[in-house]
């Protein structure tokens, strides 16, 4: 009986974990915090999960645990939790169309046509492997050839680390791709982010740099900010020593990361936040920010109920009502003009961190006044911090910056080659 009465309990549990995966039971207060840390694992994981769930339960049917009452339940809620696991799946790999009508929506239908090849790695960089849950674990190992270089007068905050193919040329003069990493500004660095993404990337002939910068509450609001565009001025005087073509630079990050990167491409040139590298060029050709939080002002009440607090106490230290200027200036959405670069915003309905709502006005306000092509990606079932393991989802989403980023350096040798072959 008392083996019955765990198998069931343990297909509650597991019933309530996919139930959260597919729908979390909170997205907006403080308990979304937890079933952020229960849901994001099973969510970007779930064929794993469902064959543990599977294994778990093929035991107890051989052990005979799933017979009377108890194990019917218990039996009805496997098949129910493994049916939901199923389709979180299903969801994931759902991500792969959510990005291609995005991008075709914003390029034509024939983009791909202009996407570039790059004379280093050529046609081999097709043949790039597929990121996967594993070999994220090692894969900085295999492209961070250049790693803690100083990019700043703070020994540890501002560093950097440099992704390359090993055999890529010193002249390369390769695309280049700035990684912000998130954690509430307050935690996180350049390692365990974006490996999917920037070893897609850095296999075919990118260069990707990775970055750290100071953290709150030891270092206020807007030194964050600060040191995003002090790498980036850092980048684009020395990356061509690296392979890397200074003229073309794109921001990533996730989270936090998002909100610098986004803030960072939407203000080049903010004096206020380049002291002493004031007419240092801090623009980019274009920004992939990933569940990025827009607006420090709420001001469409659509936030997460923990931000403000957590934005006074650790990041800005003070109140939004007694400097609501800080808080203005701070937000991505406040500074949307005609000049933006491109932007592909991606963001997970199920995020429990940062809602939904906020990407999808912020891609909204961009389209309304920007002159550059914005691609929005709203991902189903997705949670906050989707991109992080070589899952199908963070795969899927790899292939499609590629795409978003190859197509818009098309673009870029075009202008550049277009007065050599006018003379």
């Amino acid at each position: 009986m008392l083996e019955r009465d765990l198998v069931l309990g343990a297909n509650v549990l597991a019933a309530l974990n996919a139930a959260n995966a597919w729908r979390p039971f909170d997205r907006r207060h403080f308990p979304s915090a937890y079933c952020f840390a229960a849901g994001w694992p099973t969510s970007e994981l779930p064929l794993p999960a469902l064959g543990l769930h599977l294994a778990v339960n093929g035991v107890a049917a051989a052990r005979g645990d799933l017979r009377g009452k108890r194990g019917l339940a218990a039996a009805l809620l496997g098949a129910g939790t493994a049916a939901e696991l199923g389709a979180s799946y299903r969801a994931a790999k759902s991500a792969a169309d959510v990005y291609e009508q995005a991008l075709t929506a914003a390029f034509g239908p024939d983009y791909r046509s202009g996407i570039a090849e790059l004379k280093y790695p050529g046609p081999d960089g097709a043949n790039a492997r597929t990121p996967g849950v594993v070999r994220m674990m090692r894969i900085r190992r295999r492209f961070a050839h250049h790693a803690d270089i100083q990019y700043g007068p703070r020994r540890h905050a501002n560093l950097l680390d440099i992704w390359s193919r090993e055999d890529l040329p010193a002249d390369a003069s390769a695309p280049v791709l700035i990684q912000v990493p998130g954690g509430a500004w307050t935690i996180g660095n350049k390692q365990a982010q974006a490996y999917p993404l920037m070893s897609h990337l850095a296999e075919r002939g990118w260069v990707c740099v990775a970055i750290n910068y100071r953290l709150a509450p030891k270092h206020r609001w807007p030194a964050h900010i600060v040191d995003v565009k002090r790498a980036i001025a850092w980048v684009r005087a020395n990356i061509a020593e690296y392979g890397g073509d200074p003229q073309f630079l794109a921001l990533t990050g996730g989270s936090a990361g998002g909100h610098l990167s986004s803030l960072a491409a939407l203000t080049p040139g903010e004096r206020e936040w380049q002291p002493d590298f004031e007419d240092a060029d801090t623009s980019v050709a274009a920004c992939v920010p990933f569940y990025g939080a827009y607006d420090f002002t709420d001001r469409a009440g659509v936030g997460h109920r923990t931000m403000g607090k957590h934005l006074e106490r650790l990041v800005i230290g003070a109140k939004r009502a007694a400097d609501p200027d800080v808080y203005d200036k701070a937000s991505p959405m406040s500074r949307i003009s005609a000049d933006a670069p491109p932007f592909l915003i991606s963001h997970g309905t199920n995020d429990s961190l940062i809602p939904v709502e906020e990407g999808r006005l912020f891609a909204q306000m961009l389209r309304e006044v920007s002159r550059s092509p914005v691609v929005y990606a709203e991902l189903p079932r997705a949670q906050h911090a989707f991109d992080i393991f070589g899952t199908p989802r963070a795969k899927l989403a790899a292939e499609a910056v590629a795409r978003f980023l190859g197509y818009l350096y098309g673009q870029y040798l075009a202008r550049r080659e277009a007065p050599a072959a006018a003379s």
